[in-house]
């Protein structure tokens, strides 16, 4: 008898598993379980400023109310029409403008906030009306109540990260509107949850588990405080330079079950050693500008600027003077089944 593809009786047999909806494993196998991640994602930058132009003639011609969500979604170029940054997770830039109102509502999805420029805005989370300043971290768990607003006189941008790809794996997505209104009532005030459990931030070598955090707004004063105090008492790490993860402060774990958060302080002429992980990672740039090398691929990075490493794709950064790196990717969910791996290279 003859292989492979030229065989009459095998090709017969495909013919009748295609029939009954079956198929043999052994023709696909090692596109299913390969010796190494093969990400369909590739490295990527989104230049902030031209985006940014992008969004303010987005302004012009939708409105919040019209869009309900005002965002420009982040596509990875490996995988156009998907919605998606990575493999699993979803990222966009919002702009909300003087006076607009983005409409309360509620999703499966947990979703993140890391604020990039403007003030006078606010994001409600639960009854609590949250300040919106740049650099600040806001997170919004799954299935709680949020609405957007601008106060202030100049446009407010941020980047959302939500786990709407790990939501939609399982078909477990479900969203509403709040029928109370656009926006919620006012229930607490702002900061109360600092109050009880503090400033919500770890050392990067911490370990966590737990739950969505009862802190929904983490101040970007705080980070960077905690960050050159850091800095100053100890070396930096060769890698990553000086990194703090956000955290769950009731429990030690990360902010939400399937994202974790990160900020970093490269010090001025930092060069880090290369490491790679399995979690792809999304970074935006809160200070500064640099270079990051990831795979093959050189990029070119300045403030506000946002770009992807790749899962299992080695990585360094280089800054040419002080720069601060906001990060985020699902290394929770990875741990929770198991998954996630690092390695340090040389």
């Amino acid at each position: 008898m003859g292989t492979g593809l030229d065989n009459p009786a095998r090709l017969a047999l495909y013919g009748r598993l295609d029939q009954m909806h079956s198929a043999p494993l052994w023709a696909v196998m090692s596109q299913l379980v390969t010796p190494e991640p093969r990400p369909r994602c590739i490295p990527h930058r989104w230049d902030y400023a031209h985006m940014r132009g992008l969004l303010l003639e987005a302004g012009e011609l939708i409105t919040a109310k019209e869009a309900e969500r005002r965002v420009l979604v982040l596509e990875n170029p490996g995988i156009r029409g998907a919605s998606q940054i990575t493999q699993s997770l979803y990222a966009g830039l919002q702009l909300i403008m003087p006076g607009e109102v983005a409409p309360s509502h509620r999703h499966a999805a947990a979703a993140l906030r890391l604020i990039i420029e403007g003030s006078g805005g606010y994001t409600a989370v639960n009854g609590e009306r949250i300040p919106m300043t740049a650099g600040d971290f806001i997170i919004t768990p799954s299935w709680t109540f949020h609405d957007h607003g601008n106060l202030g006189d100049d446009p407010v941008v941020w980047l959302d990260g939500l786990d709407v790809p790990i939501v939609n794996l399982f078909d477990a997505s479900f969203a509403e509107s709040d029928s109370s209104g656009e926006t919620q009532r006012i229930e607490r005030a702002a900061g109360d949850a600092h109050a009880r459990y503090g400033s919500g931030m770890l050392p990067l070598e911490y370990v966590p588990e737990g739950v969505s955090s009862p802190v929904f707004h983490y101040p970007y004063a705080r980070v960077l405080e905690a960050l050159r105090q850091i800095e100053r008492a100890r070396t930096t790490d060769a890698c990553h330079g000086v990194k703090l993860q956000y955290a769950n402060p009731a429990t030690g774990g990360y902010p939400m079950p399937t994202m974790a958060a990160w900020m970093q302080l490269l010090p001025a002429g930092f060069d880090g050693r290369p490491f790679r992980s399995t979690d792809a990672t999304v970074y935006c740039v809160r200070e500064g500008e640099g270079v990051s090398i990831v795979g093959d691929t050189r990029i070119e990075w300045r403030q506000g600027d946002v770009f992807v490493a790749t899962s299992w794709s080695t990585t360094s950064h280089r800054s040419r003077g002080d720069s601060v790196l906001f990060s985020f990717s699902d290394r929770p969910a990875q741990k929770a089944l198991g998954l996630w791996r690092e390695q340090r290279l040389e």
